[in-house]
């Protein structure tokens, strides 16, 4: 555990040594607390650094998953990391964050390259592609957009360019949004910035509403592909979420992510609460 440390910039949250007690700066909020991905990446930071403290350095990570129990604001947020199980193939962790001393988020991960052997190269398997990238215009084509700095302050460490017509709030027919997206700091997309890249985007809802309400996250699974195991990939994600259902105040959002060459780099799905219009 480390002494509080003040995290505003993407470098400063997702550095592999930044572990421990942080304070989460405004600019990264989404409505009225910390964006959940971000939030979901900085303890996946902290399982990674614990396992690699204990066990040597895991494999990538496999999956994440978050539950999200009360909104993270700017008090310190402690992060717990515990090792469940370390073995050659498969690691699993546990994590949990509380702010003064009230639990406000759990999960875990899975992490370990498959078919991994000492001495050999790792076993990759017959491949399968089963969710190729849409055919889009090329992020160069593309107009910026920005997100209101009231809902979305978070959206000003990414550049985001819409690749479809659809935009939020503008009360179209499918709630779907798709949309290219990079760090405006330039950082690789690795595993860390993948998890905020799936949450990067407005709720799926939002492009068939004409008013903001608040859609906050109770639950994000994110799924990794081998995508990043060669290393991060550069530049710019093409990042789809749609709304797979919605109904009695839930819904549930499917996200993917690919790299600008067409691969696949992830898959996550969000448990979703939809709480009144914006007062």
């Amino acid at each position: 555990m480390v002494n509080v440390t003040a995290v505003r910039d993407v470098r400063d949250v997702l550095r592999s040594d930044c572990s421990g007690n942080v304070t989460i700066d405004p600019s990264w909020w989404s409505w009225a607390g910390a964006h959940g991905g971000y939030v979901a990446a900085l303890a996946l930071t902290e399982m990674r650094a614990h396992l690699s403290e204990q066990h040597g350095e895991p494999g990538p990570v496999q999956a994440l998953s978050a539950h999200f129990l009360a909104p993270v604001d700017e008090r310190p947020l402690t992060l717990n990391a515990v090792v469940e199980r370390a073995g050659r193939r498969a690691s699993v962790s546990t994590f949990s964050g509380e702010q003064d001393g009230t639990a406000v988020l759990v999960g875990s991960a899975v992490f370990g390259a498959a078919g991994l052997r000492p001495g050999s190269a790792p076993d990759r398997g017959p491949g399968y592609d089963g969710l190729p990238m849409p055919a889009l215009p090329e992020a160069a084509r593309c107009e910026p957009q920005t997100l209101p700095m009231q809902l979305a302050a978070f959206a000003q460490y990414l550049e985001i360019r819409p690749a479809t017509a659809a935009r939020p709030l503008a009360g179209g027919p499918d709630a779907e949004l798709t949309a290219w997206v990079r760090f405006v700091d330039g950082r690789p997309l690795d595993a860390e910035a993948l998890v905020v890249l799936v949450d990067a985007l407005p709720p799926a809802l939002f492009a068939c509403w004409t008013v903001p309400r608040p859609v906050p996250t109770a639950q994000l699974t994110v799924h990794f592909t081998d995508a990043l195991v060669s290393g991060p990939v550069q530049e710019w994600a093409l990042v789809r979420i749609r709304t797979e259902h919605a109904g009695s105040g839930w819904a549930v959002d499917d996200s993917a992510v690919w790299a600008a060459d067409g691969r696949l780099l992830a898959l996550a799905r969000q448990s979703r609460t939809v709480l009144g219009e914006q007062a």
